[in-house]
């Protein structure tokens, strides 16, 4: 959607699940839009900050030093509020209290919805995909993905050692309840016996028939990395497992939201700070209704409609590469 009113003040919030990288997205978007002579207000607490009016001046001494820093300073928050018309409508009279003109909301899915929302009552708003799990359609990546994989990495790594030590198979459950993508690149990259994401169904007899044919060619571990939406539940899975009596010893290691957190790796803060220097200029040339993803090297735009009713879908060809190199 074009719009030929000037920008003159804009406004960013972080929604959802927080992820690593959107403290460099918010100091670019920050910055970004100062130097293009906009004032940048800051809302607290996602949605729920835009219907009560939690705002507040961003200057650029105001995002100096959190490069760094996992998490969001604006904070984040689930809206039960926001899903309604009226919450929607009193966000839109607080926007307009304060003279807002443009939105720029950094999330994943059900924050890229509330952007929609908005748009579709005559918001100017961009979204910024902000996922740990990869699942935002329009994007090769999103934001804080790179940093979750890197933790997932470094935390079977140290599992390894403590399962070759004890004759010992772990079953590591990283996030994922609908994609299975963390699950499937960190199985490549630790050399992972086995990979289970919720985009294909569990073969419990192959997987335990793999498992006593590593044990009986002498292996001295099996990490089986469990996307959490994967069928049979990591739990469940185990306990047949161990009934089996397969000579490992069968452990979970449940990562949990430690894949959150953390410094957002370099990639990360690029990435964010790229999307968030493009959301803004996109936003003053007039764009709206749209999400900034990254397509190759290039970050281009994919209407928020198609975000919303579209999920970006694993690659099966690595799934099966994972599949070949873990024999």
């Amino acid at each position: 959607m074009e719009s030929t009113i000037q920008l003159k003040k804009i406004a960013v919030l972080t929604s959802g699940g927080d992820a690593p990288g959107m403290n460099p997205c918010i100091r670019a978007i920050v910055r970004y839009g100062i130097d293009q002579g906009l004032t940048v207000i800051g809302v607290e607490s996602g949605f729920n900050g835009l219907i009560h009016g939690d705002f507040h001046e961003m200057g650029a001494r105001d995002v100096g030093g959190i490069m760094q820093r996992g998490g969001t300073i604006l904070q984040t928050a689930r809206s039960e509020e926001f899903v309604t018309q009226k919450g929607q409508r009193e966000a839109i009279r607080q926007m307009s209290s304060e003279g807002i003109q443009g939105l720029i909301v950094i999330g994943g899915d059900g924050s890229l919805q509330g952007a929609m929302k908005l748009h579709e009552q005559g918001i100017r708003v961009i979204g910024v995909p902000a996922s740990i799990d990869n699942d935002i359609f329009g994007t090769d990546m999103a934001i804080g993905v790179d940093t979750a994989l890197n933790t997932i990495v470094d935390a079977i790594d140290k599992i390894r050692d403590t399962a070759s030590s004890h004759s010992r198979a772990f079953l590591v459950e990283t996030m994922g309840r609908e994609s299975g993508y963390l699950a499937v690149q960190a199985g490549i990259v630790t050399g992972a016996e086995m990979v289970l994401v919720p985009e294909v169904p569990t073969d419990v007899d192959k997987l335990v028939k793999s498992m006593d044919e590593a044990y009986r060619r002498g292996k001295t571990h099996c990490i089986i990395v469990c996307a959490e939406g994967a069928v049979p539940h990591t739990a469940e899975l185990a306990q047949i497992i161990n009934e089996m009596d397969l000579g490992f010893t069968t452990r979970i290691s449940i990562l949990g939201h430690m894949q959150r957190g953390g410094k957002p790796s370099s990639f990360d803060r690029l990435l964010a700070s790229r999307f968030g220097a493009k959301a803004v200029q996109f936003m003053i040339d007039g764009q709206s209704g749209v999400m900034v993803g990254l397509d190759g090297s290039l970050i281009t735009t994919t209407p928020l409609e198609e975000v919303t009713t579209k999920k970006r879908q694993i690659s099966m060809e690595t799934y099966q590469m994972a599949s070949i190199l873990a024999r």
